[in-house]
């Protein structure tokens, strides 16, 4: 057997490194006798980079979703030297800048990184993608784009919250655990929330969204909203809380429909079962009922599916624990 070495080039997109390639693909690349890991490209840390890819002639190399312009242009003249390119992408870059929901800040950040997309297409050899979605857009731009839906990398945990009688003091749990893009997913639903919170003394609701959480939810009894926490953090804080109800609501633009169903994976991950919309991604690992609930858009119908849960902690259980079987079998995959 050859031994190989893959490099992936870090720009700093470490959730998207991690759960597509360091904690996935590369231990199944180092349990078959091949090299595999992260090396860090921004900054100061270039210098010592290039000096340890000058030395590594033949290396496959993996780019995730951008590089420093000084890396790019670098790769740009030293193409020849390295072995295959595998381009790792998990958001539609070109949608998110043009999508007027998203946040000021984060729509530039997507622009600027859709701008330099076609010089990493370029030099990829395969394109993968994180959906079926997102691999059809690619398809019209580059030859080889193949998917890999999102690995299972997070710990499964025990279900014993669930045999907790709800009550004031043991409230139901339920989380929102999105980013800032999907802030106008949350703010679509937040009737549904406004409504339960109100209206009940056993749920707390939990909207990681720090002061960014849309107004009709900020002042709402029993909710918390603790600051988004960094990737590191955030794994540590999913491994030790507990939710019953996760919620991922997901609007029909063109930027949600390149995502994947990385929040099953998530929700899953904390214990809890999944409220879904009733649309892919989540249609393609969501059966109704069984493992999650997928949900239309009308905010009447989450309050009902909501309150529903809440009547049925025994049905909740057992869709948590079919989710956890589903969630399981995501464990992962060859680049």
């Amino acid at each position: 057997m050859n031994r190989e070495r893959w490099l992936l080039l870090s720009d700093g997109a470490r959730p998207t490194e991690d759960i597509y390639f360091l904690e996935s693909v590369a231990p199944l690349l180092r349990s078959e006798g091949h090299d595999a890991g992260r090396l860090e490209v921004r900054g100061w840390r270039w210098r010592l980079a290039r000096w340890v890819l000058a030395r590594q002639p033949g290396a496959h190399l993996v780019l995730c979703r951008t590089l420093p312009e000084p890396v790019l242009r670098w790769l740009e003249r030293e193409r020849g030297a390295f072995g295959r390119i595998r381009y790792l992408i998990d958001d539609d870059l070109d949608a998110a800048a043009e999508d007027a929901t998203l946040p000021g800040v984060y729509r530039q950040r997507m622009a600027k990184a859709a701008a330099q997309q076609p010089r990493l297409l370029a030099l990829a050899d395969e394109v993968v993608a994180c959906s079926e979605a997102l691999a059809e857009r690619l398809r019209e731009r580059h030859g080889q784009v193949r998917v890999m839906t999102p690995p299972l990398i997070a710990s499964l945990p025990e279900l014993a919250h669930f045999g907790l009688a709800p009550s004031r003091e043991q409230p139901w749990r339920i989380g929102f655990h999105g980013t800032r893009a999907h802030l106008a997913d949350l703010a679509h639903i937040a009737p549904a929330l406004q409504v339960l919170q109100r209206d009940r003394g056993d749920t707390e609701l939990e909207v990681m969204l720090g002061g960014h959480v849309p107004e009709a939810l900020d002042e709402l009894p029993r909710t918390l909203c603790p600051a988004p926490l960094s990737w590191p953090r955030f794994r540590r804080y999913q491994a030790q809380h507990r939710i019953h109800i996760g919620l991922a609501p997901l609007l029909d633009t063109p930027f949600n429909r390149g995502k994947s169903f990385i929040k099953f994976l998530d929700i899953t991950a904390m214990g809890g079962v999944g409220i879904y919309s009733n649309r892919a991604p989540y249609t393609e690992i969501v059966e109704h009922g069984v493992n999650g609930l997928l949900v239309g858009d009308d905010p009447a119908e989450w309050q009902r599916w909501l309150e529903w849960l809440l009547e049925h902690p025994a049905e909740a259980r057992a869709m948590a624990q079919a989710a956890a079987k589903a969630t399981d079998a995501q464990r992962c995959r060859e680049l």
